[in-house]
């Protein structure tokens, strides 16, 4: 079997692994670095619940190539409280607008809001909308959600870390 090292950052820590080439992102997040709130549902890149940050930038952990983040910085949702425990405005926000639902998408869906929160501080309804379109959260209609990401917007650190 053919291997690779990679080296990147895993939320906010230097990390080097060895891995089969053909390894996806979710599978060594999850099993070998114990990121256990990556989800795994579809596995193909559909539903969003294993979605991460790459450089920012959401993507599906599930359909993305381990050896593609050598050299990229990488962000769980373990990655978003703060070393104290403290949550992150975007975990206390979900917390205090029932955004959570079952559970199941909400670490996605936090990756994706952060994502939008750093590009964008202050969203429109109708962005919020577009960009957590691609994490399916099968509990409801959204509504909680979209409040959770403008209240975090409300609280105003624009998805830092």
């Amino acid at each position: 079997m053919n291997e690779t090292t990679i080296d990147f950052r895993l939320n906010g820590t230097p990390t080097e692994v060895t891995v089969p080439t053909n390894r996806l992102l979710a599978d060594l997040l999850r099993e070998d670095l114990r990121c256990h709130g990556v989800r795994s549902s579809c596995e193909r890149g559909v539903c969003g619940a294993c979605t991460v940050l790459v450089d920012d930038l959401p993507v599906a952990s599930c359909s993305t190539f381990a050896f593609d983040v050598d050299g990229a910085s990488v962000e769980t949702v373990e990655g978003l409280a703060a070393a104290d425990g403290s949550l992150s405005p975007q975990q206390q926000a979900f917390a205090e607008c029932g955004g959570f639902q079952c559970g199941f998408c909400t670490s996605g869906m936090l990756m994706l809001t952060t994502g939008l929160l750093r590009q964008n501080p202050c969203p429109k309804r109708a962005d919020i909308r577009s960009w957590i379109s691609s994490n399916t959260c099968r509990c409801t209609g959204y509504e909680m959600i979209l409040e959770s990401v403008e209240r975090a917007a409300e609280l105003g650190d624009g998805g830092a870390r």
